[in-house]
């Protein structure tokens, strides 16, 4: 009890510091949906939500961290994707949000999938949820980028059409981060389906 209230306590917070600098469109981001979807896994205690954003976002938050790591401990950036934390111009409570956001999250899950297990739905449930967002992502424009969805780092492409570039996103996607992942959690903590009841 004492996590999901402390959850749900943190996702107010953020969003509200995150709705009011960044704009509702923000929240399309997979690590800020991660958080909405992560409240309703943790207080329903649904491992198909919690496997779902597991998929999602994990190897990605863990990306992150090293990349913030690195470049505070050794001057530079070994991905390139966390320039934005380093920025000035950024709030720095907006920065510390983003850094707790991801920094909390990959232990939250690792926890709630080694007590509910991993549900092998995940994975294609997040593809068309890749899908989808990533759709939506791109009416956003080249300035946002949101999810990369115009080109990776923040950068947009221009080697295919954007909306080609999209379906190469979701190619993407799911071989180098979500397919990684759900064989992970699969072989680690597969759920096991309920035992049927004795007959009569």
């Amino acid at each position: 009890m004492w996590l999901k209230l402390a959850w749900t306590a943190w996702t107010l917070l953020w969003a509200s510091a995150y709705g009011l600098y960044h704009g509702a469109e923000n929240f399309l981001w997979f690590c800020d949906l991660a958080n909405f979807a992560i409240a309703a896994g943790l207080w329903i205690e649904s491992p198909l939500l919690l496997s779902w954003q597991a998929v999602s976002v994990l190897l990605v938050q863990v990306l992150y961290l090293v990349d913030v790591v690195v470049r505070f401990l050794l001057g530079f950036y070994p991905i390139g994707a966390t320039k934005f934390m380093f920025d000035e111009g950024i709030p720095l409570e907006i920065r510390l949000l983003s850094l707790c956001l991801h920094l909390v999250t990959p232990p939250v899950l690792v926890w709630g999938l080694a007590r509910l297990g991993y549900d092998r739905r995940a994975l294609p449930l997040q593809v068309a949820t890749a899908a989808a967002v990533l759709a939506v992502s791109y009416f956003g424009g080249p300035d946002r980028n949101i999810n990369w969805s115009w080109g990776p780092l923040f950068r947009a492409q221009e080697v295919v059409p954007p909306a080609l570039y999209v379906a190469v996103a979701v190619i993407g996607y799911t071989i180098l981060l979500y397919l990684p992942t759900h064989l992970f959690f699969s072989r680690v903590w597969p759920r096991r389906a309920p035992s049927p009841a004795p007959g009569p």
